[in-house]
């Protein structure tokens, strides 16, 4: 039995992505082991958010074929999408996968030991229009499960590379994110984490008005899920309206990431955030007024240059 090893960087998006990879392996009879164990093929999911996160999956890649020097050696996810002439240059790698391909990534494998040839295979993810499936997905803790429900940002901020990596918006049906919900609960599973490139933006893809909002309403009514738990969250999506109909659902957890970036405006307007400092404490005053408890959190970056950049 061939024996498959993941690592995966960065973030609950990639998790989930390579939860579906490993069924996918699964129901072709592979095995499953730890990254750190001797395996014949390893399956880095790789991370672009930042230069260190770049670094460390080019660490990972060159760390696991020390491992076994005769093993497959698998670059997928996001930095591949956005590096690929880089990553051609590593001999370590036998297969680059970019982020549309990690759905077949089993039978691209297969061909590769049938061939015995180095391959990259990366699509133009902008070029991607509609929300790709990848599967069943295993899940790997008891009682809380990731689930993905859209990919993609159309935000462009100024210093992100994630729309070059994982495209425009492409939201997932919400009859699959509910059927998904369903088959949790029947594993015994008590909490989910709603979680996408940029989840704010669920819905603005489809011809029918549907917004997040009205994903979280229908989940809430699902019979044995208690806890729902939000990923990090645009500000400006936080509006009146939409505090109004989340405080109403009871499963809500009173956990809110907004990713702030800057406190100050000049910053924030050449990183294209699209509010200001003052707008930010309104939204923030919202989430208070309608929850005692709120806990909030956020990202901040320090030290954003003057000139326009395109990542740090």
């Amino acid at each position: 039995m061939r024996r498959v090893a993941f690592i995966t960087l960065g973030c609950k998006v990639n998790q989930y992505e390579t939860n579906s990879m490993i069924q996918k392996f699964i129901q072709k009879g592979y095995e499953i082991v730890e990254a750190t164990k001797e395996a014949d093929i390893y399956i880095v999911n790789t991370c672009t958010v930042t230069n260190m996160s770049d670094r460390k999956s080019r660490q990972m890649l060159r760390r696991v074929k020390e491992l076994n020097s005769e093993a497959i050696v698998v670059a997928c996810g996001c930095y591949v999408q956005v590096a690929k002439q880089e990553l051609e240059k590593m001999e370590e790698i036998d297969l680059a996968l970019g982020n549309n391909e990690k759905k077949d990534i089993v039978e691209m494998i297969e061909t590769y030991q049938e061939e015995n040839q180095k391959c990259n295979e990366v699509q133009d993810v902008m070029q991607q229009k509609e929300y790709v499936e990848l599967g069943k997905t295993t899940y790997t803790e008891k009682t809380r499960a990731v689930i993905k429900v859209q990919d993609g940002c159309d935000r462009f901020c100024s210093y992100c590379i994630i729309p070059y990596a994982r495209g425009r918006v492409r939201s997932r049906k919400p009859e699959n994110i509910i059927a998904e919900v369903k088959q949790i609960v029947q594993k015994g599973i008590k909490e989910v984490v709603i979680t996408g490139i940029h989840i704010a933006s669920y819905g603005k893809d489809f011809k029918k008005e549907y917004k997040l909002i009205d994903l979280l309403e229908e989940i809430n009514q699902i019979e044995g899920i208690q806890r729902i738990r939000l990923g990090s969250l645009e500000p400006l999506l936080i509006t009146e309206e939409f505090i109004k109909r989340l405080s109403n659902l009871e499963k809500i957890c009173h956990h809110f990431h907004l990713s702030l970036q800057s406190g100050c405006d000049e910053t924030l307007k050449r990183m294209n955030r699209r509010y200001t400092s003052e707008e930010f404490r309104s939204i923030v005053a919202r989430l208070r007024n309608a929850y005692e408890d709120v806990i909030l959190t956020t990202d901040i970056i320090v030290g954003f240059p003057r000139r326009k950049s395109t990542r740090i």
